[in-house]
């Protein structure tokens, strides 16, 4: 760890601004699926298209994740997540048009403006954390996409409610660049590394894949993080619609259950990297989430075959919220610890290539799933599989120290 001159930030407001960064790009992927079911009746389309929208972020994410390393050495880790937060609201007021044919296109730029931002942080943090408080400090930081996913379903619905969809959409995108705005006088700081002779290369896009496939660990780790993400997202993207529909709840009870699902995830993602410091370690600690996330998964199959009391939703919706969305912490940590050195952010950008695949590939295949005969329940028991698969891939990890 660097020292820490006289006028940089301290590592606590380090973490906290980019904990609010981390937030707001996760509400800004969120706010769209809690309005989808309104949305997608305004422009004549499938609520369950939802799992494309989000796959389609994602593929923008994957894209800029990549080159994200390189792109924040040459002009600083603040810097471009300033810009990613621009991007979200470009893409949030694309959406806000109602055109069926911008939906992918604003999906893209608003992926466009996610991807970077892990890399940008990580890159951060790596170089402002005692490597003993690394699970735990990744952890708190990774808190930032539950407390997103939180807002989204707490507040989001009721803007929805009282001002429509589109408001909501720009009300985010524009919270997004009042943040950037408040963040900009600790950028001087914050970006005092930045090289600005780095050069910008085809060859990064392919430099961090190849930092990550060349390390068996580091391997193994993200093609686990594929399964992860997939289950995720699925959940987080269907999860109002799966309610609406399957139970007959209102849009403003289904978003209050996503948020106790997110509320799990903020909490199970310092659990998990207390966790992971203190006692099991990082992989084992991740193969015990794989499978509470299997057999959650299992359960919420048995949820869509028939009627369970609402409490018992929400209790199954926290658990699986704080597995589910709560594994990411522990895992980008390890990602660093396993990096060479000064190397965070690049093979932090080639594990969320892989990461980000599984969020494409997953909620386009949950709603695929969902117009089978099995429907939700048959979507919910092939997730809670990948999941399982997920925890093997993990278990191979560790056995090759």
């Amino acid at each position: 760890m660097s020292p820490r001159s006289a006028s940089a930030p301290s590592p606590w407001t380090v973490l906290i601004v980019t904990t609010a960064i981390q937030a707001m790009v996760s509400l800004m992927v969120l706010a769209p699926p809690v309005f989808a079911t309104e949305a997608a009746r305004d422009m004549g389309l499938d609520a369950r298209l939802i799992g494309f929208y989000t796959s389609m972020v994602y593929l923008g994410a994957m894209l800029t994740s990549l080159p994200a390393g390189s792109v924040v050495q040459r002009f600083g880790a603040m810097r471009v997540s300033q810009v990613c937060l621009g991007l979200g609201l470009c893409g949030l007021a694309l959406l806000s048009l109602g055109l069926p044919g911008v939906v992918l296109i604003a999906a893209l730029v608003v992926g466009f403006g996610y991807g970077p931002i892990t890399p940008a942080s990580s890159h951060v943090l790596a170089r402002t954390t005692p490597p003993e408080r690394r699970g735990l400090v990744f952890s708190l930081k990774q808190t930032g996409v539950p407390l997103g996913g939180f807002l989204a379903g707490a507040l989001v619905p009721t803007l929805v409610v009282q001002f429509g969809w589109q408001a909501a959409a720009l009300v985010v995108g524009i919270a997004a660049v009042a943040l950037a705005v408040a963040a900009q006088p600790l950028r001087a700081a914050l970006d005092a590394d930045r090289q600005a002779s780095a050069p910008l290369r085809g060859a990064s896009f392919l430099g961090p894949l190849k930092v990550v496939w060349s390390s068996r660990p580091l391997r193994l780790l993200s093609l686990a993080s594929f399964t992860f993400a997939a289950i995720q997202l699925s959940l987080t993207s269907y999860l109002v619609a799966f309610l609406v529909q399957e139970a007959g709840m209102g849009l403003v009870a289904a978003g209050l259950i996503l948020s106790a699902a997110q509320t799990g995830g903020v909490a199970g993602r310092v659990v998990w990297g207390v966790l992971a410091d203190a006692w099991l370690g990082v992989r084992a600690t991740l193969v015990g989430l794989a499978f509470v996330m299997a057999v959650c998964a299992g359960l919420m199959a048995w949820v869509a075959l028939g009627a369970w009391p609402v409490t018992a939703v929400v209790v199954l919706a926290v658990v699986f919220g704080a597995t589910a969305i709560g594994w990411n912490g522990v895992f980008l940590a390890e990602v660093a610890h396993l990096a060479p050195d000064g190397q965070a952010g690049v093979a932090t950008g080639g594990a969320l290539f892989i990461t980000y695949a599984g969020v494409v590939a997953g909620p386009a295949l949950f709603g695929i799933l969902v117009g089978l005969p099995g429907g939700y329940a048959l979507a919910f028991a092939v997730m809670g599989v990948g999941s399982a698969i997920g925890g093997l891939l993990v278990l191979a990890a560790r056995r090759d120290e």
